[in-house]
C-alpha cells in the first residue's frame, strides 16, 4: 500500500493569455482534500489543471506545489499524477507496461515495483490483467487502469479532468466509489474537474467555481451548493432563482 502523501497547490496571481482569452487564477487547493473544479464550458477548468501540471506556463505569477515554486518545471518534474477522460493508455502495450511507465519511463523496475503494479491492478478490480491489451477492455476497465497507474506513481497531487464523463451511470457510480476509496488510502491532494453536480456531494469537501477565466467562488461544498444568488452557479446546479430545481 502506498504511503500517504499530499501537498497543497497554490496559484499565486497567475495570469495567462491564450488567443484572445485571458485567465487569472489566485487560489489555493488544500493538502489532502478533494476539491471539485467546476464551471461552464470554456471557463478555464482544464487550463487551470494545465497550469498546475506544467502543460501551460503562465505569463506571470507563481505556481507552487507543497510550498515549492514549480512554475518553470516540466510536467515530468512536478510531483503530480494525471487521469484524463481518455485515460491515455498505449494501445500496443499491455497493462503491466502501461502502468510500469508511470513508475519509470525506461521501465527500470525493481521487484517491489512489479509487485506494486499487480497490487494496484488488484486494488482496482483487475487482478490478473497484467498481459491484457487496452483494446480488449471496456471503457470502465481502461479508466480503472489509469487509476492504477496513478496509484503506483505515489505522487502527492492527483489531477483528474472529467475522468467519468464517457462512462454510463453504473460505471460512473463505481468509479466515483473507487476514487473515494483510493483517496482515503493515499491521502493525495485531488483536483477533480467535473460537469456533474452530483460529484460535489459524493466526493468533494470544497468547490472552486471558474467563470470567464477566473475563480468566482471558492467555498466548502455545502456553502457552494447554497449560492443561489449567483446566476452562473444556479445554471450549473440546474436551479431556479428561488432555489428550486429548474423545470
Amino acid at each position: 500500500m502506498p504511503a500517504k502523501a499530499s501537498a497543497s497547490v497554490r496559484l499565486d496571481n497567475v495570469r495567462l493569455l491564450l488567443g484572445k482569452t485571458r485567465f487569472h487564477f489566485d487560489c489555493e487547493f488544500r493538502s489532502a482534500a478533494i476539491t471539485a473544479v467546476v464551471g461552464p464550458s470554456g471557463a478555464g477548468k482544464s487550463t487551470l489543471l494545465n497550469l498546475v501540471s506544467g502543460f501551460e506556463r503562465p505569463d506571470s505569477g507563481v505556481v507552487q506545489i507543497g510550498g515549492t515554486d514549480v512554475t518553470r518545471l516540466a510536467p515530468a518534474e512536478r510531483p503530480i499524477s494525471l487521469v484524463f477522460q481518455d485515460n491515455n493508455l498505449f494501445s500496443h502495450l499491455d497493462l503491466f507496461t502501461n502502468i510500469g511507465l508511470g513508475i519509470h519511463p525506461a521501465l527500470r523496475l525493481q521487484p517491489a515495483d512489479r509487485m506494486a503494479i499487480s497490487q494496484a491492478l488488484e486494488r482496482v478490480g483487475l487482478a490478473g490483467y497484467e498481459r491484457r491489451l487496452p483494446g480488449s477492455l471496456s471503457g470502465g476497465e481502461r479508466q480503472r487502469v489509469a487509476f492504477a497507474r496513478a496509484l503506483v506513481r505515489r505522487r502527492p497531487v492527483l489531477l483528474l479532468d472529467e475522468p467519468f464523463a464517457a462512462l454510463d451511470p453504473g460505471l460512473r457510480s463505481s468509479m466515483v466509489e473507487l476514487l473515494a476509496a483510493l483517496h482515503e488510502e493515499t491521502g493525495a491532494t485531488v483536483l477533480l474537474v467535473t460537469h456533474d453536480p452530483r460529484d460535489l456531494e459524493r466526493l468533494a469537501s470544497r468547490v472552486v467555481f471558474i467563470d470567464a477565466g477566473s475563480v468566482l467562488v471558492d467555498a466548502p461544498t455545502a456553502a457552494f451548493l447554497a449560492r443561489f444568488d449567483l446566476p452562473p452557479v444556479r445554471a450549473f446546479l440546474g436551479v431556479a432563482p428561488s432555489g428550486e430545481p429548474s423545470p
